[in-house]
């Protein structure tokens, strides 16, 4: 897609958020509002993640200021699965720049599950988009690092950095999704073949799955997120992690294909940038606002938390959050308003 563009300097435009106050008991509230509710099942596709208590719950909105709301479960540490895609395409594309990492990887949704073959080979090896299954392993692909071990380094520490704290990894998860990956290598071989890998695809596996292993809790997404809202600079910490364009590309591509083949109805419904993780986590972010971060084991068919969705709505909601909501402005009424009386008479 050509803008034509280059060289034309962004305007940005963000709200705020209620008082403090405001924004403390709403969180409170979206977590007392949700917590009764147990449909959904915990993943049982990584033998590790069966274990979980389904009926943890934790809810945080992170504010641009560097203030952080919490109710419920928010310190309980979980694996931060695929909500990691975000964070490491937002590292490659810091790195590498807006156009390598489009052509190499792509943006748009395959409207199939996230661990599709088929999608692939329908798009003659292009992998689409860096949230599916295959888009993310050539964007772990990409890490800068001579070595594998290097490569998880910078993504350790580089996530760490969105965080505001020093992640480590799940040695157990790691262990039990490694024993289990065997779709992934498939898909990575996949790649390979069609020149989309470079380097070895099962350490490339390798490096994903330890990513994928990376141990967070609810604030910790909601500090992740915040820090994409604000610029690329993590406002809690006051370090800037990546450029603020890279937001914006990374926001965008969340849009469009965060919650896989639900992506559209999120949007329609919800209307903010999102990725889930099969450990019962999501992030939600409100460029220029601040994030949202939930914790909630039990998922949906489509494998997004049940508890994590709707309290995520209920906020984007009672804090103004979605994107494509609009009134009137009461100085654009009033003068319109006036001018139709200057003309009756």
């Amino acid at each position: 897609m050509d803008t034509d563009v280059e060289g034309v300097e962004q305007a940005v435009s963000t709200g705020t958020l209620p008082a403090w106050s405001r924004v403390d008991e709403l969180v409170t509230e979206a977590h007392e509002r949700y917590l009764p509710r147990t449909s959904g099942a915990v993943a049982d596709y990584i033998p590790v993640l069966a274990a979980a208590d389904p009926d943890l719950f934790g809810v945080s909105v992170a504010e641009v200021d560097g203030r952080v709301h919490t109710a419920g479960h928010v310190d309980v540490e979980f694996s931060i699965q695929s909500i990691s895609k975000a964070f490491v395409y937002a590292l490659v594309c810091h790195e590498l720049g807006h156009d390598i990492v489009r052509e190499r990887v792509g943006v748009d949704n395959t409207g199939l599950p996230f661990n599709s073959v088929i999608a692939i080979e329908l798009n003659d090896g292009h992998p689409m988009n860096p949230m599916v299954n295959a888009g993310a392993l050539a964007t772990t692909a990409l890490v800068p690092g001579a070595t594998p071990a290097e490569q998880w380094e910078r993504i350790r520490t580089t996530l760490s950095a969105f965080a505001g704290r020093q992640l480590v990894l799940d040695g157990e998860v790691y262990q039990s999704e490694t024993l289990t990956n065997q779709r992934n290598k498939a898909i990575a071989r996949l790649l390979e073949s069609y020149g989309r890998i470079d380097t070895d695809p099962l350490e490339v596996v390798d490096v994903y799955t330890r990513q994928c292993a990376l141990r967070v809790d609810a604030r910790d997404l909601a500090v992740m997120g915040a820090t994409l809202a604000d610029g690329g600079v993590n406002p809690v910490t006051g370090e800037r992690v990546v450029d603020a364009h890279v937001c914006g590309d990374t926001l965008s591509v969340l849009a469009a294909t965060g919650m896989y083949e639900r992506s559209g109805e999120w949007l329609f419904e919800i209307g903010i940038p999102a990725k889930s993780g099969v450990a019962g986590g999501i992030v939600a972010v409100a460029p220029g606002k601040g994030a949202i971060g939930t914790f909630s084991p039990r998922l949906d068919r489509a494998g997004n938390s049940v508890r994590g969705q709707r309290a995520t709505a209920y906020l984007s909601r009672t804090l103004g959050l979605n994107v494509f909501a609009s009134d009137v402005h009461a100085s654009g009424r009033a003068a319109r308003s006036s001018e139709r009386k200057d003309s009756a008479s």
